[in-house]
């Protein structure tokens, strides 16, 4: 299909191996959707759904994403690079991406520098009552060129749907399981503009369980999503400017605890 790619078995399970061993390594965040200026105006606060981590920039909820062409400014905060294992598979969906979109469909300077891990699973409640929170409701992935997925785990049911009426049953564009070990690349106008997608479920079928560090969630899946942010809108903490430092402060303090990264992103901002 023209402007998407899938395959099923992009990730070897050498490959596979590599990545779960460095998830064990890493402490995701839980963010809070609104900066807390926001939450005393608003009456209150909402956290995402799921644990997320970011490599190459880190893009805060509160700071609102990337979202050009008017938001752009400090949207983006210089995250963690590859671990090597992604770093191969990257380069080989850059070389996969290039061979596949050309014209205004692959910007120049198209590059997969910015990862989004998300983690889908249950929420551990009070007294151990899991709360089930894999999905992803319905959005757009903003950054110019072709996006691609990498999906670890249970399988998912990914879903392109036209934008329009909510309650029209021919909304549905195209549906897609993701399964472990998969790719999903798309671009073009007809996935990336005139679709949105979504993640309706995630099973729970195999039984999959990740060692990932976090407080409070149990992981059955793990999607990378890797997209292209210009260089330049990509900014070390220490540049942002004077509030956005501050709203994403208590986060970067977070990190810092158990990344050198971050430790040494603090150290060097003002105080």
């Amino acid at each position: 299909m023209q402007g998407l790619h899938y395959d099923a078995t992009f990730v070897s399970l050498a490959d596979r191996a590599e990545i779960v061993q460095w998830l064990s390594t890493i402490r995701p965040l839980w963010e809070d959707r609104f900066t807390e200026r926001e939450a005393r105006a608003a009456g209150g606060q909402r956290r995402l759904l799921r644990p997320v981590y970011w490599l190459g920039n880190w893009q805060f909820a509160c700071l609102n994403y990337y979202r050009p062409p008017s938001g752009i400014h400090d949207r983006c905060v210089r995250g963690e690079p590859y671990p090597p294992v992604l770093a191969r598979l990257v380069a080989r969906i850059e070389k996969k991406a290039r061979a596949s979109f050309t014209g205004a469909d692959m910007p120049q300077g198209w590059h997969l520098n910015t990862c989004l891990v998300n983690l889908y699973g249950s929420r551990i409640e009070a007294g151990g009552k899991r709360t089930d929170t894999a999905r992803v409701g319905e959005h757009r992935d903003d950054e110019p060129g072709p996006v691609a997925s990498i999906s670890l785990g249970e399988r998912a049911l990914f879903q392109f749907v036209a934008t329009g009426r909510r309650t029209d049953p021919k909304r549905v564009v195209h549906s897609q399981w993701l399964d472990d070990r998969s790719l999903l690349i798309f671009g073009g106008h007809a996935w990336k503009r005139a679709t949105v997608h979504r993640v309706l479920r995630v099973d729970k079928r195999s039984g999959e369980s990740f060692d990932v560090h976090v407080e409070g969630f149990e992981t059955r899946r793990v999607n990378f999503t890797f997209r292209y942010v210009p260089d330049e809108h990509i900014l070390p903490y220490a540049q942002l400017g004077e509030t956005a430092r501050a709203d994403v402060r208590r986060y970067v303090e977070e990190l810092a605890r158990s990344s050198r990264f971050f430790a040494e992103q603090l150290d060097g901002s003002p105080r």
